[in-house]
């Protein structure tokens, strides 16, 4: 009986070790913010997302901005979620086949709107509302990283970064350990049907260990998730609901959750 509850203890405290955040510093200025998910777009009036207009439309209503970063052939940083053209552009390939000005020759959601540099929408927000920046990282390099550092460290404006690949963090973690990182997750099992090993260990936080993030944001229909949930009460790291799409599905986060990504109603700031 000893021995069983010795190795119990012993796996909890590596459970506990691997889930971890970062310790002495916290994402407080996070609490309580509103982030419009890809900018305060609206398919139906026009307005697509992670457009330099749904962007504008944040900022002059004074909500916070969740984006989506990569990078496309050339090694321009660009401001899109997907990594392939098919769902908004109606076109082949991934971003990362094109140019920038390749890209261009695609309308996003057939407006008038194409896909925005990164450093344009830096220039368009100016500091004005707070960004949360999402990193598509792929594969095993760490470019996103670095092309997107070159600009984010010049940017005086208030920002943090997130990525569900916690390479992304780690590179964060040793080469800008001040930005404020947060770790992306959900229950890849459930909502995608995606039972590999690793995404059940991201789902847990297990890698938590590589980037120590400051913040954890959370798919909102995983509110009880239990190593979330022990990351905020036990070691009080704020957590982030994404995508909140209505009121009563903010009321019924917000014991949960500690800032909020939205997207399809207005909710009071």
């Amino acid at each position: 009986m000893k021995q069983e509850a010795g190795f119990l203890l012993v796996m909890a405290g590596i459970y506990l070790f691997a889930i971890m955040p970062r310790t002495g510093r916290r994402a407080n200025k996070m609490k309580g913010v509103f982030y419009a998910h890809r900018g305060l777009h609206n398919k139906k009036a026009g307005v697509p997302e992670n457009s330099m207009t749904a962007f504008r439309k944040a900022v002059n209503a004074g909500y916070g901005i969740e984006l989506d970063i990569q990078l496309t052939r050339d090694d321009e940083v660009v401001v899109f979620h997907d990594f392939d053209l098919k769902r908004v552009c109606s076109a082949e390939g991934e971003i990362s086949d094109y140019t920038y000005e390749e890209l261009q020759s695609y309308a996003i959601y057939g407006t008038e709107e194409h896909i925005p540099k990164f450093s344009e929408v830096l220039e368009a927000v100016d500091g004005r509302v707070p960004l949360l920046v999402e990193m598509k990282y792929k594969g095993l390099h760490s470019r996103i990283c670095e092309k997107a550092d070159e600009y984010l460290k010049n940017y005086r404006g208030e920002y943090v970064i997130e990525s569900f690949h916690p390479r992304a963090l780690w590179w964060y973690r040793r080469h800008r350990p001040e930005v404020c990182r947060g770790q992306l997750s959900m229950n890849f099992q459930r909502q995608e049907g995606n039972y590999h090993p690793l995404q059940l260990a991201a789902r847990c936080l297990l890698f938590n260990f590589l980037g120590r993030p400051d913040f954890i944001a959370y798919d909102i229909r995983d509110r009880n998730a239990v190593s979330k949930n022990i990351c905020r009460k036990l070691f009080g790291c704020p957590c982030a609901a994404w995508t909140v799409r209505s009121r009563k599905q903010l009321e019924k986060a917000r014991t949960c959750y500690d800032a909020f990504i939205f997207e399809g109603f207005f909710p009071a700031k």
